[in-house]
């Protein structure tokens, strides 16, 4: 059963979208309501939500930069999103950020549970273990022959320096119509963390593998994908100068976002645990040789952290840190990090536009890196301990403060008492108002 999230500042709307999609005899489970950017944020951080229903303009958070957040906590859920506006600019940042559609309001009850019900039957069923996946293929998968020359050569291009590189990049151009112009690039490897198999069933995967990421990246980014080595893939990224220069994105949080989404649906549909190594983002293919080392590094990182499986080559100091550093002082690097960001959440919890990956940029490290070492270390979620600093800040004023429920919320970093009595109560399991009494 799938979990749908539904969010919009006017209540009679979220109500009346509720209604349809609990009477539609979808196969739906949970229905939650959010009536504002930051309270759809908890449900996300909390709950495991399949389908994101947002309109664009909310007060203080808008639906696009909800649908930025939202991606960076849960890259593999979708999106539909609702607005009273049809805005060219809005609805082709939306679709770049990978919504599924765009609807005009008023919403047609029709038109939005097709819309509804295409999202949740593309959800595709993975199978129930990793035999059941390769039986399957077998079976059914018909492996195309990838162009062994083609695939080479992109290869190539992550060892080859110098004018050769550009004479290579030219001859891809004319012989296969790659085009890499960026002039900016990135480089993500992909380790697929396979059984004993045969070579043949390591190419098949490898392929399935390939095919997960046309499915998720072929219609919104500009990439190309090849397999590379033994069971990995490769996958070259690159902007234009207009997309580079777009504020909308910090384009970082962008690339981790594709390698969350990226390692996430590899496991979920092949049964097969992987490793995302996710180099910088560099300007001009001189550097492919550099960037192609910083991912294939970045992958060796879990070696020091073997239960995370994303890494970016930024996060780590590498002139202090190298391959011959000792567990003791990735532990202490790893400490310094979090106590950072246990400093900086202390001091700014209240604030309002606080988030994750805020927190992360003042640490210098990706959201995920920091999602994961706080974790590790405090035994709490990052949000986690951001809910626990502002409840128990908001108990406190309301037992030895004469302020009002609406002004504590404010003091404690809510835009409405709606969104901090909703969150007092599933903290406390009870209200503001009874705890006052």
């Amino acid at each position: 059963m799938y979990n749908i999230l539904v969010v919009d500042d006017e209540p009679l709307i979220c109500k009346g979208l509720s209604n349809m999609l609990g009477s539609s005899g979808m196969d739906i489970g949970h229905i939650f309501i959010a009536y504002s950017g930051y309270e759809a944020l908890d449900y996300i951080r909390a709950e495991e939500i399949d389908l994101l229903i947002t309109d664009i303009q909310m007060g203080e958070m808008s639906g696009i930069e909800l649908m930025n957040q939202a991606k960076i906590v849960k890259p593999w859920m979708e999106t539909i999103v609702i607005s009273a506006h049809e805005t060219f600019q809005h609805a082709q940042m939306a679709i770049r950020l990978g919504a599924k559609d765009y609807m005009i309001k008023p919403l047609k009850n029709d038109q939005f549970l097709d819309s509804v019900r295409n999202v949740l039957l593309s959800y595709a069923r993975p199978a129930s273990s990793q035999n059941d996946v390769l039986s399957s293929m077998r079976e059914h998968f018909q492996m195309a022959e990838l162009d062994p020359g083609k695939n080479k050569a992109l290869n190539e291009l992550l060892t080859t320096a110098g004018s050769k590189l550009a004479k290579d990049v030219s001859a891809l151009t004319a012989k296969y119509g790659i085009m890499l112009h960026g002039p900016y690039f990135a480089i993500i490897r992909i380790q697929l963390l396979l059984p004993e198999v045969s070579l043949k069933d390591k190419a098949l995967f490898q392929y399935a593998a390939l095919n997960i990421v046309s499915e998720l990246l072929d219609q919104n980014w500009n990439h190309f994908a090849f397999s590379s080595g033994d069971s990995q893939i490769c996958i070259l990224l690159q902007w234009s100068e207009q997309q580079y220069a777009d504020p909308a994105v910090n384009k970082i949080d962008q690339l981790e976002m594709i390698g969350r989404g990226l390692n996430f649906n590899i496991e979920k549909y092949l049964r097969v645990q992987n490793v995302a190594g996710l180099s910088q983002i560099l300007r001009g293919a001189e550097f492919f040789p550099e960037l192609g080392e910083q991912a294939q590094k970045a992958l060796q990182w879990n070696r020091n952290h073997a239960d995370h499986f994303i890494f970016y080559y930024g996060d780590v100091k590498w002139s202090l840190h190298g391959d011959d550093s000792s567990e003791e002082e990735w532990v202490a690097q790893s400490n310094l990090i979090v106590k950072k960001a246990k400093e900086y959440v202390d001091g700014h919890y209240a604030e309002k536009g606080i988030t994750a990956n805020k927190v992360a940029h003042k640490c210098h490290v990706s959201p995920n890196y920091l999602s994961y070492l706080f974790k590790k270390y405090m035994g709490c979620k990052l949000w986690e301990y951001v809910v626990k600093l502002r409840m128990e800040e908001s108990k406190r004023l309301l037992l030895s403060s004469g302020l009002r429920s609406y002004e504590v919320a404010d003091r404690v970093g809510y835009e409405s008492s709606e969104h901090f009595s909703k969150s007092f109560k599933r903290y406390f399991g009870i209200s503001p108002r009874e705890l006052k009494n």
